[in-house]
């Protein structure tokens, strides 16, 4: 819940030390800001590649240079240096190193939450809450708006749903190409991180679906796997236009959370056997 704060650099809520480099975090709630300072001869894919365990940074990163220069490369070979004095966006999937013989020293809003933290071992089960979000009518909304106009809506789509996992602690996991797929520690913030969702992109003219269940998932590089990533995209597949659906076994761990459904009835999923109960978020 936004409320009147403010916290200072000089006593940071953590430290995040790097080779070539540290990040200074202020967790403000629904945002979390972060300072960071990377060293000549810091880059992304020596210092943080190995910790990330990812190609590319796939972190969305929106923030002010203050002092030294950035270079950037895009997954497709785009260029671009970032200077001091200059606000900045970094679409996920980039590399980055420091330019010259000074700092680069810069203010980071969107990316750091999480950003050179560990994630699960590889081939490790884990329990999630998982999270898939489609947007509804997409090839009817592509076909009567064009290619391009689709394209920016998206692009749009994609930068409130991004914000919106780094407001709840969620973690991307997957860009099915109109939706997307995501996993978070708790149960409670991934449902009001899928209704954040839905009303961010209905400002923007779309409407999506959401379905949400809690189970154990294997953690396999950029994706993760299990009965239980079935069960939250069939539970999807169920829901209507702007609706947020979560499996019985989810709304049971949300007991006290103040959050009110609507019994909607038990299913048989394909592929899966026996009946669920499914309920809607009111």
């Amino acid at each position: 819940m936004a409320r009147l704060q403010s916290k200072s650099f000089a006593t940071p809520d953590e430290l995040r030390s790097f080779p070539y480099g540290t990040v200074k975090i202020l967790d403000l709630g629904d945002v979390v800001v972060g300072r960071m300072v990377w060293n000549p001869g810091w880059k992304w894919s020596e210092q943080v590649k190995p910790i990330a365990g990812t190609d590319y940074c796939e972190y969305h990163h929106i923030g002010v240079g203050l002092a030294g220069t950035l270079h950037v490369v895009m997954r497709d070979g785009t260029e671009h240096e970032i200077g001091p004095g200059t606000a900045y966006e970094i679409p996920p999937g980039h590399d980055a190193w420091v330019v010259g013989d000074e700092p680069f020293d810069t203010y980071d809003f969107a990316g750091v939450r999480t950003f050179g933290v560990a994630p699960d071992v590889a081939g490790e089960r884990v329990l999630a809450t998982i999270l898939f979000t489609d947007v509804v009518d997409s090839t009817a909304t592509a076909e009567r708006l064009g290619d391009r106009r689709w394209r920016e809506l998206l692009s749009e789509q994609a930068d409130r749903v991004r914000y919106s996992l780094a407001s709840f602690r969620g973690r991307e996991i997957k860009d099915t190409g109109d939706g997307f797929l995501s996993v978070f520690d708790g149960t409670a913030r991934a449902v009001r991180c899928a209704a954040a969702i839905r009303d961010a992109v209905g400002a923007h003219g779309l409407q999506i679906r959401a379905g949400i269940h809690t189970g154990e998932v294997e953690i396999v590089p950029n994706d993760v796997r299990g009965v239980a990533v079935h069960t939250a995209a069939r539970i999807m597949a169920l829901a209507a236009p702007g609706e947020i659906l979560v499996s019985g076994t989810t709304y049971e761990l949300l007991a006290g959370s103040g959050l009110t459904f609507s019994h909607r009835g038990s299913h048989e999923l394909k592929g899966l056997s026996g009946t669920r109960a499914v309920y809607a978020l009111d």
